[in-house]
């Protein structure tokens, strides 16, 4: 395995590779691995040539109060995973060398990013969107996998390649959960075991609306109240609870007038958690 930290070096292993006919897999990454993330390496490993992980905390999807000074990083346990991965290039560059003095251009989308994680973070998906553009243009791989835990991000990502026509096809990969349910994250190291057990809450509402919609619940209003009733059970601060349109991350419309959203194609229900140690995401696709 290759470690490059400059992107113009990154730029041109990819761009050799490309001449030598490669196919190339990508795996972005902001470190501190786990399963969940050896998992998509595992995933881009079995379709491609040659592997690509990067490992980035990008300081431009970070707002001024949140953890990026406290975001976990272990780089040396990081690079042993990703040797037994069977990764071939390790991409690790520095905030300056990404973002150059003066640095001026970004990329926004503007339909997608504005609810759930979006809305409680103005920002974070400008920083997102711009980072991945520059990643991709740096690494240059056929195809880039993506966790379908960050649900909005994945979205975002795959509207993005569309309407700028990025030659790179976005390949999900399924959450990746605990024995007991909960969705693995590098923040999981902040959670108390008290917050740690509470934690479980998210998968439990989860799961709890995925057995209401099989028995025929179709009011979103009323499977959110269920996993709230759940969430408030605990020591958790509900961030967000919401049930919208899995393309288009719109709320379903009401109906007769009535504040009713009922839910007529598939639906993505996604919940933010705040415990005191760290803010948890989660989802479930609700389809018929």
């Amino acid at each position: 395995m290759k470690i490059i930290q400059s992107p113009e070096e990154m730029q041109l292993a990819a761009q050799t590779l490309r001449r030598e006919g490669k196919t190339t897999g990508f795996v972005p990454t902001m470190g501190f691995l786990h399963e969940g993330h050896l998992s998509l390496m595992r995933l881009a490993r079995e379709r491609c040539d040659v592997l690509v992980a990067s490992i980035f905390v990008n300081p431009t999807q970070f707002g001024p109060n949140e953890d990026l000074d406290a975001y976990p990083r272990d780089f040396e346990r990081d690079e042993k995973l990703c040797r037994e991965e069977g990764v071939d290039f390790l991409f690790y560059p520095t905030p300056e060398n990404m973002y150059l003095d003066g640095h001026s251009i970004w990329v926004d989308e503007e339909s997608l990013s504005g609810v759930l994680c979006g809305a409680a973070r103005p920002g974070h998906f400008r920083g997102v969107c711009t980072v991945v553009t520059k990643l991709l243009n740096i690494v240059l791989p056929h195809f880039m996998v993506m966790g379908e835990k960050d649900a909005q991000q994945l979205r975002v990502l795959r509207r993005m390649v569309r309407d700028l026509n990025i030659p790179v096809d976005i390949v999900p990969g399924p959450i990746v959960r605990e024995a007991d349910g909960l969705a693995m994250s590098s923040r999981n190291k902040f959670l108390s075991p008290e917050e740690r057990q509470e934690a479980l809450c998210l998968f439990q509402g989860l799961e709890k609306a995925k057995e209401l919609f099989a028995a025929g619940e179709r009011d979103a209003a009323v499977l959110k109240a269920v996993i709230r009733e759940i969430i408030e059970q605990t020591s958790g601060i509900v961030d967000y609870i919401e049930i919208v349109d899995d393309e288009s991350l719109q709320r379903f419309r009401t109906t007769c007038g009535e504040p009713v959203e009922l839910l007529e194609k598939p639906a993505l229900v996604a919940l933010a958690v705040n415990f005191y140690g760290a803010r948890l995401i989660d989802n479930a696709v609700l389809a018929k």
